[in-house]
C-alpha cells in the first residue's frame, strides 16, 4: 500500500475501534494543523437519529496517535476511552 493518502480516499473507508469492535463510521472530514501542516485527527459524523430526522448525534474525533493501521477500505483504531466529542454546527436558511 502506498504511504500517501488523499482525503477522498480516507472518506471512503471505515472507522472500526480495535478495543471494542465497534464500527464508528465513515470518515467525514480530517482536522489539519495548518502551522505544520500535519493531520491532527479525523472526524467521523455522529449517527443519525431516527432517519436523521432528527438530526445527528456529536460528531466522533479521533485523534491521529489512535490511528493502529489504514487498510485499503477500513481504518483500525485503537482507544479504551470514549472518544471525544464535537457537537455539529447547527445549519439554518438565512431569514427564517
Amino acid at each position: 500500500m502506498p504511504s500517501n493518502c488523499r482525503i477522498a480516499d480516507l472518506r471512503c473507508k471505515e472507522v472500526i475501534n480495535l478495543c471494542d469492535g465497534c464500527r464508528l463510521g465513515f470518515v467525514g472530514d480530517v482536522e489539519i494543523d495548518i502551522l505544520c501542516g500535519r493531520v491532527v485527527a479525523l472526524i467521523v459524523p455522529g449517527r443519525c437519529r431516527f432517519f436523521g430526522l432528527f438530526g445527528r448525534a456529536e460528531d466522533f474525533i479521533i485523534p491521529w496517535e489512535c490511528i493502529d493501521k489504514i487498510g485499503d477500505d477500513i481504518i483500525l483504531v485503537r482507544h479504551d476511552h470514549p472518544f471525544p466529542h464535537r457537537e455539529r454546527k447547527k445549519w439554518r436558511m438565512p431569514g427564517i
